[in-house]
């Protein structure tokens, strides 16, 4: 399963092996493993259903960040009610790799939804 935009792109293929997801954003990539991209998809959720909490407490203008910490992972959206930002840290729990990444508006919108939808796709 392959989403490709013009600045951002997500591919699932188990054929790969251990490290089955791809997500890229403009000029880098990560891969991820499926319980990886399983934990970055309920961290996802949980950020998202804060937002929906608040949103309609907030003026259009108004900024928010909204922090989450989910071991092995760490989020940050930070924007308005209707167009943010996410930043991520990944701190590998055996040790073997640490990463981060961002996502711009209005990337993270769009790739929100796009693993939320391939997650629930393979129930």
């Amino acid at each position: 399963m392959v989403k490709d935009q013009k600045r951002w792109r997500l591919l699932r293929d188990f054929k790969k092996g251990k490290f089955c997801f791809l997500i890229s954003v403009d000029n880098w990539s990560i891969e991820l493993q499926k319980s990886e991209f399983y934990s970055l998809y309920l961290l996802l959720v949980r950020i998202n259903e804060q937002l929906l909490v608040i949103k309609d407490q907030l003026m259009d203008e108004e900024s928010i960040t909204l922090e989450l910490e989910q071991l092995p992972w760490y989020i940050q959206l930070e924007g308005k009610k209707n167009e943010w930002s996410l930043r991520f840290v990944f701190e590998s729990q055996d040790l073997t790799r640490s990463f981060e990444m961002y996502w711009p508006i209005p990337i993270a919108q769009n790739l929100f939804y796009e693993i939320k939808n391939m997650w629930e796709s393979m129930d």
